[in-house]
């Protein structure tokens, strides 16, 4: 098959292939002229007036695959199959494995459009070549020719290649006309003086059109890719832009470094920081639109050796308010955390690295209990993320707003509920454990590696032992780890003797688990997404005892693991078990 304008030669693929029965084909077949007309009518009406090709007719009339119970045959399935029948490999488009130059420098942007091709890689001299139709061949000829270089084809969905065209050339002719109209070239005349061209009204204008254009695309690429963080840095002659998914960096871009300054200063208008002041870190926040749906996003500067580097947190409401039950309790974990949200007084504490997911707890913990009964006042820094049913108060040392000083406050304003974001020093602690023996319920975070450590740590800033032991009600430490993919999942045994000597309780010889394998869907990293692994700590009668006795951590951690305490390294297991998670996951982020 070298075409995907036969409609009779598609169908007879389709069926040959189980895809379609016959019955479902002549249906389609019958109604394929009407399809085509309603479909063109629609794309003209969303301003992109164009003839859709026959597969993207196909896919509209949302058909299911025969005898799959439900399975939408969708344009990858069609391409794939028409790929098998091609004998061409499908290539399933990843932006994030595409080099921005080779994109968009390699193929005339109009001749990329019009014949649906995109060069996503260059292997050993060979230009390889993602193509929507396999009839393409003399397009492939004439690459050949201009660029002087072989090529190889693969087949991709057009969907893929039609988005990733348009979001690449868009950019580059953003960042291409920004770098024309900021980087200009000057005119040495010696070391008296300097000649330097200093732009109109109107072309800066333009170039800050240019520059907002790039940054939006930043954005909705982050968005797209479920991004949780976007690092812009400088370098000596360029910009590197990364974006964090699933807790991993991956790098998307590197920039031209003459378009760095404007980049950062469009950033910082967005988020109302002083573009003037580059010398000392800034914070700020903007909030942002995306598919109908508002997010906000933190955004910090600090000065390093080539400029100022950019760092946005995004702060989606899906993630950060969660209902509980998702998180990844265990049957017993989560009897215990709900007896410390229903405690009518007392401290609790949620511990962690940054990036544990501390945040999404608190959030969603405050989210399940504030009531119109119920006054919950916050005092973060910054206030992550802003909520209509809580008070939420931002630290401002400048004026002596500090966790410390607002507390003394807070208590004149009839709360019943506090979230400090951190106790960092004694004046804090010391106020947060008045706020809990007064009879409010304390909620705040403090940085160990484990619940009990939260004890030490707090004796340690200065709290009394005894004050400890009589507000605190709990600890819980928490890590990330993310979840192996679903498209790829596969079963794979480990020798009994190997995981033991990684301190999980394994007897058997040989443990069937689960990994991901990966796939195009995962990025092959053999995951997507992540669950929470925890440890929940409950001050008992005796623990109270050990405390104010001066026991020392690890008699804690004993007494605390004799009570049914499940450690972090066993919840974790317990979700390798399930098959939630990699052994190889849990040692990166709990260590050996």
């Amino acid at each position: 098959m070298d075409s995907l304008h036969n409609e009779k030669d598609l169908f007879a693929l389709l069926v040959r292939h189980r895809l379609l029965s016959e019955e479902q084909a002549k249906e389609a077949a019958a109604k394929i002229g009407a399809q085509r007309q309603f479909l063109k009518r629609r794309l003209r009406k969303a301003g992109r007036e164009r003839d859709p090709d026959l597969i993207e007719v196909l896919v509209s009339m949302n058909l299911e695959i025969a005898g799959s119970e439900g399975k939408p045959l969708t344009e990858e399935a069609v391409i794939r199959t028409v790929a098998v029948e091609c004998d061409l490999p499908f290539k399933k488009l990843d932006p994030l494995d595409l080099d921005l130059d080779l994109v968009t420098k390699t193929i005339p942007r109009s001749f990329a459009i019009k014949r649906l091709l995109l060069p996503f890689a260059m292997s050993d001299g060979v230009l390889e070549i993602a193509m929507h139709d396999p009839a393409n061949r003399e397009a492939l000829k004439e690459i050949e020719r201009v660029n002087q270089v072989k090529t190889r084809p693969y087949l991709a969905t057009s969907g893929d290649i039609r988005k990733i065209l348009a979001e690449f050339f868009g950019f580059q002719k953003s960042i291409s006309a920004a770098e024309t109209s900021i980087v200009r070239p000057t005119i040495d005349l010696g070391n008296l003086e300097q000649f330097v061209k200093i732009d109109s009204l109107s072309e800066a204008g333009a170039s800050d059109h240019h520059i907002k254009s790039a940054v939006d695309h930043l954005f909705n690429y982050a968005f797209e890719q479920r991004a949780s963080d976007i690092h812009i840095e400088p370098k000596r002659v360029q910009t590197l832009v990364r974006v964090r998914i699933d807790g991993v960096l991956h790098t998307i871009y590197q920039l031209p470094g003459g378009l760095h300054s404007a980049i950062v200063s469009r950033i910082k208008t967005m988020s109302r920081m002083d573009i003037a002041e580059k010398r000392r870190p800034q914070d700020g926040r903007i909030k942002v639109e995306h598919d109908g749906k508002e997010a906000e996003i933190r955004v910090s500067t600090i000065p390093v050796a080539f400029g100022e580097k950019v760092v946005m947190r995004i702060l989606d409401p899906d993630v950060i308010f969660k209902d509980l039950q998702s998180l990844g309790f265990s049957p017993r974990d989560r009897e215990v955390f709900d007896s410390f949200i229903e405690s009518p007084h007392g401290i609790f504490l949620v511990t962690g690295p940054t990036g544990s997911g501390k945040s999404t707890t608190l959030y969603s913990t405050l989210k399940k209990i504030a009531t119109p009964e119920k006054n919950v006042v916050t005092v973060e820094d910054p206030v992550e993320m802003v909520h209509e049913e809580f008070n939420q108060i931002s630290v401002q040392p400048a004026v002596d707003v500090t966790f410390g000083t607002i507390l003394r406050n807070i208590l004149r304003q009839d709360p019943d509920i506090i979230m400090i974001g951190e106790i960092r020093d004694h004046d804090t602690a010391e106020n947060a454990i008045q706020a809990a023996l007064t009879g409010h319920l304390v909620f705040s975070t403090l940085h160990t590696n484990d619940a009990v450590s939260a004890i030490t740590r707090l004796i340690d800033i200065g709290a009394a032992a005894f004050l400890v032991g009589s507000t605190l009600i709990g600890a819980m430490a928490q890590r990330l780890v993310r979840t192996i993919c679903p498209h790829c999942r596969e079963k794979v045994i480990l020798k009994g003797e190997y995981l033991h000597g990684l301190g999980f309780p394994v007897e058997d010889d040989e443990v069937e688990l689960a990994r991901g394998r990966g796939c195009r869907q995962c990025r092959d990293t053999g995951y997507i997404g992540r669950c929470g692994i925890f440890e929940i700590f409950r001050v008992s009668d005796e623990i109270q005892r050990l405390i104010a006795s001066g026991a020392s951590e690890s008699e804690l951690r004993k007494q605390a693991v004799s009570e049914g305490m499940t450690t972090l390294r066993e919840d974790a297991w317990s979700k390798v078990v399930a098959g939630k998670t990699t052994v190889e996951e849990v040692l990166r982020v709990a260590g050996a």
